[in-house]
């Protein structure tokens, strides 16, 4: 047995590079499956090629890309994207991010993409469904970024239902009138159609609808009658992820009664919406759309009869078969060999599902799940068709640190939150020291940091830095009441969480962190929150220094430029508009508090960022540094990036930024200095 090295915490040597982590390194962004060929295909985000996602045969390994340079299955709808593209029939039909026109393209015919929507800059399209009787015919979201003085703007778009002709490669509306759509799809013989709606001001996780209607073929488009809304309510109750059964049963999510996204399912038959189960369970089966597309559940026969569905428990995925028919209890899924963190996109496929898995421990990627029942229950083997070429089996084992979620007490307001302790098998830090510790805030608010691996969280745990994800009052995968604490309490609730989760863990759990050198990161509104707790926070110097990521510094900017989506999530998290309450807005902006910051700031940002314009990061430096506060902030702008890093050489001068920052700022702090 090799002798380990001693060597304070935040020092040690570690095989977890910045090149290891992106060399060969891809994401997988989405999984489809062709309905007809029964064809698997991914989605393939390459940081080596700039970004560039690939649409990619996953049976075929290294030569199945289904397109060359020159195309990028990407789409700008919403901002956020996400449900780029679908297979049917072996053609794989993608909105391409350059021009934003719509591609279709048979590798098997050897002819490039071919375009078959107009062209035209201002239109984006996403969420695809091709109609199973008439094919040529396709609904996608159609959204229209040219505002009235003819310029891109993402504030004002339009957003429609249309109509895809692939014959005439002309473009026609289906269903207008509501500010978002989602999810269109076809019910098996094609008679009806249902989609997901939503209204300003609320985002769809807090009120939208269901719609169901005939559908039928009128000349070279289609045409709908009989709509009804079959579930869901404006502000009150959510509902998500419509798709067909069978030719009378529609199955989505939603959180009505229960507060929690449960299984629900529509008859066109009785008319009757109901829980998919004996009981509501308390705990998400779907979490909020940012992106479009990423199903939460697929059917397990051709009967719809069972469905694969994932639930959020302690910040990871859990699996359970739904028994459609009968309304039992859901039966959680015991998975053979190993265990998902994440599981996203899931399709159904001949003899089983396919999905975008992630473990806590070693490479995850696009998983063949087969579903077996016994009397201890169902089970499910996994077989991954295409990793995503993580980092991690190249490491020596026992250098990946396993995460730890905790529920810490603090009266009726617990906090969840994900430990990684310091881990390296060549070291060990002296006697009586305490790791210094990296607290983590994801981005939405309304999101969730999860257990997945991440090879930035192992970088700096490697190297012997404690790691503490932060699920704060307002993040998902904890049931809307949940949700609801942030509201009119943004950059108050989730600040305040984040620095009792440090404060109550330190002191629960002996060794776990050095309260003097905390830093604390993370990006878009996890930025805004760094910058919060460096400016506006009870004691805005808890924290030894701060990374923010593309964050937020001016509430009331941002109001004026944020983007349509979000135009209004704002009014919920504060309380009201900016001509409402703008000294609230003016309150909780970092900007306006600068002067305040004291503690070392490193802020990165995307030129390119339309979520979070560099405008935002530029103005709190420049604040700063005339605030006596130039020894204190430095400022790091990636070219051709936007809301993230996609490029390797980015993603890794990012990361050493961050970590020469931490050396040079955290590891020497003390709160006598």
């Amino acid at each position: 047995m090799e002798k380990k090295t001693t060597a304070p915490y935040g020092t040690w040597s570690s095989p977890i590079t910045e090149d290891a982590i992106t060399a060969n390194t891809i994401n997988i962004s989405d999984v489809i499956v062709d309905p007809i060929q029964h064809v698997v295909y991914h989605l393939e985000n390459r940081p080596s090629e700039k970004g560039r996602i690939v649409v990619v045969n996953t049976h075929l390994g290294g030569k199945g890309d289904v397109f060359g340079e020159g195309f990028n299955a990407r789409t700008g709808v919403n901002e956020y994207g996400g449900a780029a593209a679908i297979a049917y029939d072996g053609t794989i039909y993608f909105s391409n991010w350059d021009d934003s026109r719509v591609y279709r393209v048979n590798k098997l015919t050897g002819l490039a993409p071919e375009a078959i929507t107009p062209e035209n800059k201002y239109h984006k399209y996403a969420n695809f469904a091709v109609h199973p009787k008439h094919p040529n015919l396709i609904v996608a979201i159609f959204e229209n970024h040219k505002d009235h003085s003819g310029q891109d703007n993402p504030r004002e778009t339009d957003n429609f239902l249309y109509v895809i002709n692939t014959e005439t490669k002309q473009t026609y509306p289906l269903v207008t009138g509501a500010t978002f759509y989602a999810s269109p799809v076809f019910s098996p013989d094609g008679t009806k159609i249902a989609w997901q709606e939503w209204y300003h001001p609320d985002m769809s996780w807090e009120g939208s609808l269901i719609y169901v209607a005939d559908v039928a073929p009128s000349g070279e488009s289609l045409v709908i009658s009989n709509a009804v809304v079959v579930a869901g309510e404006k502000a009150h109750v959510s509902v998500s992820y419509p798709l067909w059964a069978n030719n009378n049963t529609l199955v989505f999510t939603s959180d009505k009664d229960s507060g929690y996204q449960n299984p629900w399912k529509y008859s066109t038959v009785t008319k009757i919406a109901k829980l998919a189960l004996s009981a509501p369970v308390q705990e998400d089966f779907g979490g909020p759309a940012w992106l479009l597309g990423a199903y939460p559940y697929a059917f397990l026969d051709h009967t719809g009869s069972t469905a694969l569905f994932t639930a959020f428990r302690d910040g990871r995925n859990v699996l359970y078969v739904v028994d459609l028919q009968s309304e039992k209890k859901p039966a959680e899924v015991s998975i053979q060999s190993s265990h998902f963190a994440v599981i996203t996109n899931i399709r159904q496929t001949f003899g089983g599902a396919v999905f975008v898995g992630q473990k806590s421990d070693e490479a995850g990627g696009v998983i063949l799940c087969t579903i077996t029942d016994s009397a201890a229950g169902p089970s499910a083997q996994c077989v991954t068709l295409k990793s995503t070429g993580s980092v991690a089996p190249a490491f020596p084992p026992g250098i990946i640190s396993p995460p730890q979620p905790f529920t810490l007490p603090r009266g009726d307001q617990p906090i969840h939150v994900i430990y990684y302790g310091p881990k390296n098998p060549d070291y060990i830090a002296p006697k009586d020291e305490k790791p210094p510790c990296i607290v983590n805030i994801h981005g939405g608010p309304t999101g969730i940091e999860t257990q997945a691996l991440s090879s930035a969280k192992q970088y700096f745990t490697s190297r012997g830095y404690a790691w503490l994800d932060v699920n704060y009052g307002g993040s998902s995968g904890y049931g809307r009441k949940y949700i609801e604490r942030l509201a009119t309490m943004w950059g108050i609730v989730d600040i305040q969480d984040c620095i009792d989760a440090v404060k109550i863990l330190a002191a629960t759990h002996e060794n776990s962190i050095d309260v003097n050198r905390v830093a604390v990161r993370g990006g878009s509104s996890g930025g805004y929150a760094v910058l919060a707790a460096m400016s506006i926070a009870q004691d805005v110097t808890f924290f030894a220094a701060g990374t923010s990521n593309f964050g937020i510094s001016n509430l009331k900017q941002l109001a004026k430029f944020t983007d349509k989506m979000e135009l209004h999530y704002m009014e919920k998290l504060l309380g009201g508009t900016v001509d409402e309450i703008p000294e609230i807005y003016e309150a909780r902006s970092p900007y306006f508090h600068a002067e305040k910051i004291k503690k070392p700031l490193l802020i990165l940002q995307g030129s390119e960022d339309k979520i979070v314009p560099p405008d935002q990061s530029k103005d709190i430096v420049k604040k700063i540094q005339e605030t006596g506060g130039a020894d204190r902030v430095e400022y790091h702008e990636f070219a051709g990036e936007g809301h993230g890093w996609r490029q390797a050489e980015n993603m890794k001068q990012a990361l050493i930024y961050e970590r020469v920052w931490y050396e040079n700022r955290v590891l020497p702090a003390s709160k006598n200095e």
